[in-house]
């Protein structure tokens, strides 16, 4: 099965995206570090169980094209779902995507049958480093500084694809190619300075009621696996997995694990997705 392009016109942005499949909705909300290509096994595998598979590039990312403009990504969430008809749909989200879909999930709990959160960021959450992670970090923000975004891409690929605490260039091969070639363009974008700030969302972590499943890898950060621990405790719907040797993309480092882990939990919450039920639960928080 073959994805089809889409592309949006949301202000002045197009945002560009890919769907494949039919059946009950699974928006997938890429990592900062990345592009809608991370998802791109995620989507096939999802599709061939009877699922409609949606992937697409946020503004500042990927092919979308965006003028620097007033934006919310959670705002383009909605309107994506707007415009391709979706009421309600399964978010699966990685770092920032995750971040974005915990908030949509606050502001439209009846939108959302279930959560997918990979290392996943929340709106105003703690972080902490160990020695060796402040390390690379103080190398990524000395590339940042000096404008080299060649040296930051290579950097970020080993804090977010070998993982900060593991040798540089565990990760090799494939998955390496197409995280350099995402990051790249990430960086190489012209910035956009008018985004809206999002409130936190850290402290209301456990209004969010849908089915979540949690998962990190365990060469990720330090404080991505304490965040882990605190929302498996914290939502009243969770279901906690530590990915054992991956760090923070493993869609693309280990997408055979992230695949079956993902369709067995579609699987559990299958027929929850009834449109009639969603429909009398919808309801919008601010």
């Amino acid at each position: 099965m073959s994805a089809e392009p889409f592309a949006l016109d949301i202000g002045r942005a197009s945002l560009a995206g890919l769907e494949m499949g039919e059946g009950l909705a699974v928006v997938f909300l890429h990592a900062g570090v990345c592009d809608k290509r991370m998802w791109l096994s995620q989507m096939e595998a999802v599709a061939d169980e009877g699922w409609h598979a949606i992937a697409y590039d946020r503004r500042g990312y990927g092919e979308t094209v965006s003028a620097d403009e007033a934006f919310n990504h959670l705002d383009d969430l909605e309107a994506v779902l707007d415009r391709l008809g979706i009421h309600a749909a399964v978010l699966v989200g990685c770092s920032m995507g995750g971040g974005l879909a915990v908030d949509f999930a606050l502001r439209h709990p009846g939108r959302v049958i279930g959560l997918v959160l990979i290392g996943t960021s929340v709106t105003g959450s703690p972080w902490t480093a160990t020695d060796v992670e402040r390390m690379i970090e103080a190398a990524e923000e000395d590339a940042y500084e000096r404008g080299d975004w060649d040296m930051l891409n290579r950097v970020q690929a080993h804090e977010w694809l070998d993982g900060p605490r593991a040798q540089s260039g565990r990760v090799s091969g494939p998955a390496r190619e197409l995280f350099l070639d995402m990051n790249a363009l990430a960086l190489n974008k012209p910035p956009l300075t008018l985004e809206e700030e999002r409130p936190s969302a850290w402290r209301r972590v456990a209004e969010v009621g849908a089915p979540t499943l949690l998962l990190v890898g365990d060469e990720d950060f330090t404080a991505l696996i304490e965040r882990h621990d605190y929302l498996s405790e914290e939502m009243p719907n969770a279901f906690a997995a530590v990915l054992e040797g991956v760090a923070h993309i493993p869609s693309i480092e280990r997408p055979d694990l992230v695949n079956s882990m993902l369709l067995e939990f579609l699987d559990a919450i299958g027929g929850e997705g009834d449109d009639e039920d969603l429909d009398e639960d919808d309801g919008d928080e601010e």
